[in-house]
């Protein structure tokens, strides 16, 4: 039986005097992947920010309404445990370039000031790389720098600092684009296998990467939800005007 891990309840997030999100009513299904879709500048990477409150590091950035994950309000909660509780892998790799391999698999813990035995480093490494599939690749090389890597396997080793904490949500705002056909499809067939522990919201442009891995789709268009069911009914019997000229690539 499904259960709902992250809802929220008339959300609104601005920017100044810029309405971004509007009264935004949607549900999280937990272990799912839920894609959110929509055309440029529709409040889609906002949304995702807004639910590890990263959104308030700006500092004319404001919200309204509540955002409830395992029935708690995250406005009610410190943002560092949140946080935690909800990894982000942003659209370009970006592992800490003065950091080894290892380093940065185990940056949340350093960055959180967790005293933690070498024994269990080696174990937490060892565990997120293989659940970023990319043990094998680099277990031969964790003490050389991230930045070494190539693109797609970077975006692995961040998508692995994110399983390092053991996080119960992971968001990714469109966390293939920048990459090649071939490294698009390693991380497609990881996401779709880490769904089997964490619930995944990832943010995408790309149509066919949604019906391939997601569960959900939320389609989104100037800053409201306008749509969202199962990825297979959004996609062949639309009920929104907009979802369909989308889906059909009448504008983006």
């Amino acid at each position: 039986m499904e259960s709902t891990i992250l809802r929220t309840e008339d959300f609104n997030a601005s920017f100044g005097t810029t309405h971004v999100l509007k009264n935004l009513n949607i549900k999280i299904q937990r272990k799912k992947i839920t894609a959110i879709m929509g055309p440029s500048g529709c409040g889609k990477s906002t949304f995702i920010r807004c639910i590890n409150r990263m959104h308030e590091l700006n500092s004319n950035a404001t919200t309204k309404g509540k955002i409830y994950l395992d029935g708690q309000n995250i406005y009610e909660q410190n943002p560092t445990i949140l946080r935690r509780k909800i990894g982000m892998v942003f659209q370009n790799p970006n592992p800490f370039n003065t950091m080894s391999i290892y380093q940065n698999v185990l940056a949340g813990y350093t960055l959180n000031s967790y005293k933690l035995t070498r024994t269990k480093k080696d174990e937490i490494v060892e565990e997120s790389l293989k659940n970023a599939a990319l043990w094998d690749e680099v277990k031969n090389t964790l003490h050389k720098k991230g930045t070494f890597l190539s693109g797609g396997q970077q975006q692995r080793l961040c998508i692995a600092r994110s399983l390092a904490m053991k996080p119960e949500i992971i968001l990714l705002d469109e966390p293939t684009s920048a990459l090649d056909p071939i490294s698009t499809s390693k991380i497609e067939e990881l996401l779709y296998g880490l769904k089997r522990i964490y619930t995944i919201i990832i943010v995408t442009h790309n149509i066919q990467q949604a019906g391939r891995i997601s569960d959900y789709t939320a389609f989104f268009y100037l800053g409201e939800l306008t749509e969202m069911d199962e990825t297979k009914t959004i996609f062949t019997n639309p009920k929104n005007i907009q979802t369909q000229n989308y889906i059909t690539g009448r504008f983006g």
